[in-house]
């Protein structure tokens, strides 16, 4: 752990910090969007532009026939998220509820039962609904997701990292904890508290978005991005494996 440093060395005690924290030979606990053109973090940045141009398949239309022209993950799912997006409706969403209308819309889109020009846009399809319910399942990337919308990247924009002391001292302290651990049963403990943390920063954001606060949103999907990272981390635990927790 490090020690106490005096005020004027905090700002160089802190860039050092964030340094270690987000730097190692051996990464091993990946950011969860990698793109790899200029055209795929197009469609990251601007999720829109993926239902202006794969949402158009009338395949998407012949899965809810009744349903108007999907813009978002959210218009994929109208069984189960029928009010849209946050604020008209709650951050937490019915997991079960989103598993059962997936596989059903998957059922509809499967690539093999269309032929000629359909199933090509079947595949197309077939593709946005397995990106839209890996989303939305995950507490992490759905607000990553709704803050995109708004047209806030936190998962690639550097500017974002925090400049929170009291938090980066607390994953400096859990990084050193999992990477001193001897066997699983000293992970126990931290699995729970790291849980605590997740709920508690999931609560927040629930709140945030139900009031369309931006602000808070943003900050406290930055701190649930630090608590998923620590999840991973303890869940691929190997005994004197480095822990690198990537912002």
């Amino acid at each position: 752990m490090f020690t106490p440093v005096a005020p004027h060395h905090s700002r160089c005690f802190f860039l050092a910090l964030q340094r270690y924290l987000h730097t190692s030979a051996r990464p091993y606990v990946r950011p969860l969007h990698a793109p790899t053109s200029h055209h795929a973090h197009s469609l990251i940045s601007h999720p829109h532009l993926r239902y202006a141009t794969t949402a158009s398949s009338p395949i998407l239309s012949q899965t809810e026939p009744n349903s108007s022209q999907p813009r978002t993950h959210y218009d994929l799912f109208p069984t189960t998220l029928p009010g849209g997006p946050p604020p008209s409706s709650p951050f937490t969403i019915d997991l079960r509820a989103l598993k059962r209308e997936f596989l059903q819309l998957q059922a509809r889109a499967h690539p093999d039962r269309h032929s000629g020009p359909d199933k090509a846009r079947a595949e197309g399809t077939s593709a946005l609904i397995n990106e839209a319910y890996k989303t939305l399942q995950d507490p992490l990337r759905r607000a990553q997701y709704l803050l995109q919308l708004q047209g806030i990247d936190v998962a690639e924009d550097e500017t974002l990292k925090t400049e929170d002391m009291g938090l980066l001292m607390e994953v400096l302290d859990a990084r050193e904890a999992i990477e001193g651990a001897q066997e699983e049963a000293d992970l126990v403990g931290m699995k729970t508290v790291n849980e605590e943390r997740i709920k508690d920063s999931v609560d927040v954001l629930k709140m945030a978005f139900s009031k369309a606060d931006t602000e808070t949103a943003k900050s406290e999907a930055v701190r649930l991005r630090y608590w998923s990272n620590i999840k991973e981390s303890l869940d691929a635990w190997e005994k004197g494996k480095p822990v690198v927790l990537v912002h």
